[in-house]
């Protein structure tokens, strides 16, 4: 019989392994782009999963041109707006101009009494981006704004932002694409031990100081524990991002009605907009996501076409 093995999980990329500063995490815009025109992310929120049908159109697969049950995850993403305008050059903020003075904003943050004029502008700028809020408001979440840094996908950027200056902005003003990354925070789970954090094997019953226990951290001399011993410590709650989920189905809650009977467990019914992607995200349910296009495509991803049928909630 063969011996048992079983490595030491946990990623060694991620260090430190602590609670996450803030609850939607912030992308390097510097190497996000897309094909399409508009706002290159936006803010949606975990509604909950379920399974979809749909048809694999994907050439030279087993499973081509048949129907198939995968599981999916439902955002709703509901209008967002624009909060103030971001000028940089040689990758610093060059000045920011604030252009909204709105209610909702107060519970959040501190506003200037007025909203600065789009008059007196910098001319010698690299680039522009924009600080937008969502409106949770609007779904049966919560009321407290969440605030990104967004850039801005457009030939004339200044022009393409002043456009959307004080209007509510829906699913048709971002330039998503089929090919979607996701950042969130995932679960927390607090301070847990190095066998269910980091997978490894227990010692034997008889074993001195303990069982669920590292059997040895290092050597007399040098006389110093390495990062890469599994020790105990917080466990989840981290900043994580999944590359390359597919769109299957996006819309609006009026024209087509995904909602169970009796709504999404812990979360209600959505009320706005929604997304419909493949897979499983991080995060609990109501958890605020920042969605933005894939900045790394796979071959294999992007060959793959899913033809969305319907949704098996009911």
């Amino acid at each position: 019989m063969s011996v048992r093995v079983r490595p030491r999980h946990g990623s060694l990329q991620f260090y430190p392994r602590k609670r996450a500063a803030k609850t939607i995490p912030s992308a390097n815009w510097k190497h996000i782009s897309s094909s399409e025109q508009g706002l290159l992310g936006l803010i949606a929120y975990k509604s909950g999963m379920t399974s979809a049908l749909v048809k694999d159109s994907t050439d030279k697969v087993r499973t081509s041109k048949k129907q198939l049950i995968i599981p999916v995850t439902i955002l709703e993403a509901p209008a967002m707006k624009i909060l103030s305008i971001r000028f940089y050059r040689g990758g610093r903020v060059l000045k920011e101009v604030v252009v909204s003075n709105e209610k909702e904003l107060k519970r959040k943050i501190r506003l200037p009494k007025e909203a600065r004029k789009m008059d007196k502008l910098p001319e010698n700028y690299d680039d522009i981006r924009v600080i937008a809020y969502s409106l949770p408001k609007q779904t049966s979440i919560k009321k407290t704004p969440d605030l990104i840094e967004l850039a801005v996908k457009a030939d004339d950027k200044l022009e393409f932002v002043k456009s959307l200056i004080g209007k509510e902005l829906t699913l048709e003003n971002f330039a998503l694409g089929s090919l979607i990354d996701v950042r969130g925070i995932t679960k927390g789970k607090g301070t847990q031990g190095p066998v269910k954090r980091f997978g490894i094997t227990l010692r034997f019953h008889k074993s001195e100081k303990g069982v669920r226990k590292v059997g040895s951290i290092g050597p007399w001399h040098p006389a110093h524990v390495t990062f890469r011993v599994p020790m105990a410590g917080q466990m989840g709650l981290h900043s994580r991002l999944i590359y390359n989920l597919h769109v299957l189905n996006k819309g609006k809650i009026s024209d087509h009605d995904i909602n169970p009977k009796s709504g999404f467990r812990h979360y209600g019914r959505i009320k706005t907009s929604y997304l419909i992607i493949s897979g499983s995200v991080q995060g609990p349910v109501k958890r605020p996501l920042l969605v933005t296009p894939s900045f790394r495509p796979s071959k294999k991803q992007s060959k793959r076409k899913l033809e969305f049928l319907e949704v098996l909630n009911k």
